[in-house]
C-alpha cells in the first residue's frame, strides 16, 4: 500500500544547526499517527517541512505519490493538507463564523461550503452557540476547537495538528481528543498529531514516532509503545 504521506531521510537546518537529521515518517490513508517527544525534539519541524514553511536540506517528502518538498504553503494546502498551528492563532476581532469561513478561502463550491460549515458546527456545538461572538473573547479551549474546525473547512485529506492540548483545561483536552478520533473515523481524514501529552497521543493514534534531538528514536503501533518501558520512562508525562 502506498503511503498518503511519506518523509524519507529528511534533513532540515535552522541556520547551521540541524532540526531534523535523517527522519523518515509515513502516514497511511485513514491513519492517525502521533509524533511525540520533548520540546526541541523536532516534532514541529516535521510539520513545517511538510507544509513548505521550511525548506529541507536533504531527503524527500511525498504526498499521494507526488513529491511536495519545494512547494510553497499555498500549493500544499491546495493538495489537501491542512495545518492547525500551535498557539491557536484565531483572528481575534473577527466573528467565529468569519474565522470558520476563512478556512474555505480557496473553495468556490458555495453549497458545499455551507455543508462543511454545518458539519463543523455539528462536530463542535460550542461554536454554534458563539457564531457571532468575536473569536478573541472565547476561552483557550474554545479557540482550539475553532482552529480545528477552520482547518476542516478546507476539506483536507490530511490534517496536521501541532500541540492541540497545549494550554487547554483537562476537560477540554478530553473533548478535543474525542473530536480528533471522530474526525479520523467518521470524516475519513488522516491525521498527523504532534503532542507533548504523549499519553493522550498514544491513546488516540494508530501508530507513533518518538523523536529525540531531531531523529526518530522509536516507532511502532501506539498500543505497543504505551507498554514500552523506554516510552514510559521518557515520554509518558501527560494526563488524560
Amino acid at each position: 500500500m502506498r503511503a498518503l504521506l511519506s518523509l524519507s531521510d529528511v534533513e532540515l537546518y535552522y541556520d547551521h544547526v540541524y532540526a531534523l537529521k535523517g527522519v523518515s515518517v509515513e502516514v497511511q490513508e485513514g491513519e492517525t499517527v502521533a509524533l511525540i517527544g520533548a520540546n526541541g525534539a523536532g516534532k514541529s519541524s516535521i510539520l513545517r517541512a511538510i507544509t513548505g514553511l521550511r525548506r529541507i536540506k536533504k531527503g524527500k517528502i511525498e504526498f499521494e505519490g507526488r513529491r511536495i518538498d519545494g512547494l510553497g504553503p499555498e500549493a500544499v494546502v491546495k493538495l489537501g493538507i491542512a495545518m492547525v498551528p500551535e498557539g491557536r492563532r484565531v483572528f481575534p476581532l473577527m466573528s467565529v463564523r468569519d474565522n470558520l469561513m476563512m478556512g474555505a478561502f480557496s473553495r468556490s463550491d458555495r453549497a458545499e461550503v455551507r455543508s462543511s460549515l454545518e458539519s463543523a458546527l455539528e462536530r463542535f456545538p460550542r461554536l454554534k452557540e458563539r457564531l457571532s461572538q468575536p473569536a478573541g473573547t472565547m476561552s483557550g479551549g474554545e479557540q482550539q476547537m475553532l482552529v480545528i474546525a477552520r482547518a476542516l473547512m478546507a476539506r483536507p485529506k490530511l490534517l496536521l495538528l501541532d500541540e492541540p492540548s497545549l494550554g487547554v483545561a483537562p476537560k477540554i483536552v478530553q473533548d478535543i481528543a474525542r473530536s480528533i478520533v471522530a474526525i479520523n473515523r467518521h470524516e475519513k481524514v488522516s491525521v498527523l498529531l504532534v503532542e507533548q501529552n504523549s499519553r493522550m497521543a498514544l491513546r488516540i493514534s494508530n501508530r507513533a514516532y518518538a523523536l529525540t534531538t531531531g531523529t526518530v528514536a522509536l516507532s511502532g503501533a501506539s498500543a505497543d509503545l504505551v507498554a514500552d518501558e523506554r516510552i514510559k520512562h521518557l515520554y509518558l508525562g501527560g494526563d488524560l
